[in-house]
């Protein structure tokens, strides 16, 4: 192992790949920026070994059109959120009512007054026990007759906050608290035209033999979003992955088992490419692979968390191996459906997370979905000392006996009843 991750610390092309996948902006998927990207890691991915580019189906959508304007025609800044229903081209002028935090309780609460009106919903932290993500605020707010849907970035100066509108049957945006408040029980004017269409994203694995058989598979996820860089949210989970490939090919020959790299699209499409993959798979492929390491936003603050997925023994797994190399992790053992590694453990493989910042809203990963997201927020020291802490828990997975690596599926069938959503 202390090959493997010298070989990792003195990697330099860390850093320049993250910058670059930085260059590329974004990546929203569908967009010439997550094109180029996905160009871009195939041949770093086939400067280690074979890749294939495994592609798969999601709902396609672009937007063409969107304004958010004062009744006198005062443009506000915004962004659609991509999958949002369409409004007639001419748009339509709505009452608008603040709901404050947006929970389906204060949907709910605020009765027949949300029919028929523009609601304002806020913006949370994604990544701690008690979020509520946004596909319960807007459905709740859908289902109770809301005509269009703000999602609202609190923070003052930062700006509008992307995301997915998860098919709900309404027009929705992301604002920033500035554009909020200039709204908040006025009448507003918006209009969307956008168009959905069957669409295909690439999935680049690049498989390579070990010693014996069955798979690790290393994920993250390449697609972002339109404003800032995507830095945090991916370019450093997938610049981890082209580290660790690079590091781990020489090695893997004498080790227990092989390694599956995936680079998946479609991620903040509620996770459709990696679901996609897996269930297009053959189940003899899906058996061989023994454990998921996904490795998505892990810089941008110091702390680490595993994301266990209900699995109780893959904790104590990830601890131990983090231990070897002095560094501690913490662990959340409920699913929290907010990267792939969740449709991997819903094929009962056992599957993490590695996340920055979890449960830390006053961290540098309170800006993702936003503008902020660039690589000014992310400290290089902190992406690398991610990467290494991966490695470990890889090498780990790599080498462990055959019975460590089956006992980790223990438990989590009775652990599946009780898997909130994030």
């Amino acid at each position: 192992m202390e090959g493997f991750l010298g070989r990792i610390a003195a990697d330099a092309v860390l850093a320049a790949d993250f910058a670059k996948l930085c260059d590329f902006g974004g990546r929203l998927q569908g967009s010439a920026s997550a094109e180029a990207a996905f160009a871009w890691t195939l041949d770093r991915l086939q400067q280690v070994g074979p890749t294939a580019n495994e592609a798969v189906p999601y709902a396609g959508w672009t937007c063409q059109r969107s304004v958010v304007a004062l009744p006198d025609g005062t443009a506000l800044p915004h962004i659609a959120l991509f999958g949002s229903a369409p409004t007639s081209p001419a748009g339509v002028t709505l009452d608008v009512l603040d709901l404050g935090r947006g929970a389906p309780s204060d949907v709910a609460a605020a009765g027949a007054a949300v029919r028929g009106r523009a609601v304002l919903l806020r913006h949370e932290y994604p990544f701690a026990p008690w979020t509520i993500h946004r596909r319960f605020k807007l459905a709740a707010a859908a289902e109770a007759g809301a005509a269009a849907a703000f999602m609202v970035q609190p923070e003052p100066g930062i700006g509008p906050v992307s995301g997915g509108a998860n098919g709900v049957p309404m027009p929705c945006f992301g604002i920033g608290i500035e554009t909020a408040q200039r709204i908040a029980g006025r009448r507003v004017h918006v209009a969307l035209e956008a168009k959905a269409a069957p669409a295909t994203t690439p999935t680049l694995v690049l498989d390579m033999p070990g010693g014996g058989s069955g798979r690790v598979v290393l994920s993250a996820h390449l697609d972002g979003h339109p404003l800032g860089e995507s830095a945090m949210d991916n370019a450093t989970g997938l610049a981890a992955v082209l580290a660790l490939a690079r590091a781990v090919a020489p090695d893997l020959p004498r080790l227990r088992r092989g390694l599956t790299v995936c680079v998946f699209g479609a991620e903040e499409w509620a996770l459709t490419g990696s679901k996609a993959w897996l269930a297009g798979l053959s189940a003899e492929r899906r058996a061989a692979m023994r454990f998921n390491l996904n490795l998505d936003s892990i810089a941008g603050h110091p702390r680490l968390t595993a994301l266990t997925s209900g699995f109780p023994a893959l904790g104590g797994f990830v601890q131990q191996a983090a231990s070897a190399i002095g560094v501690d992790v913490a662990v959340h053992l409920p699913l929290m459906v907010n990267s792939d590694h969740a449709n991997f453990a819903a094929h009962g493989i056992p599957a993490l997370r590695l996340i920055a910042g979890f449960d830390s809203p006053e961290g540098a990963l309170r800006h993702l979905l936003t503008g902020a997201d660039t690589r000014a927020v992310v400290p290089l020291g902190e992406l690398k000392s991610a990467t290494i802490t991966a490695g470990a828990i890889l090498w780990a997975a790599l080498t462990a006996e055959d019975a460590a690596l089956d006992a980790l599926r223990d438990g989590a069938a009775s652990a599946a009843g009780d898997r909130p959503r994030s």
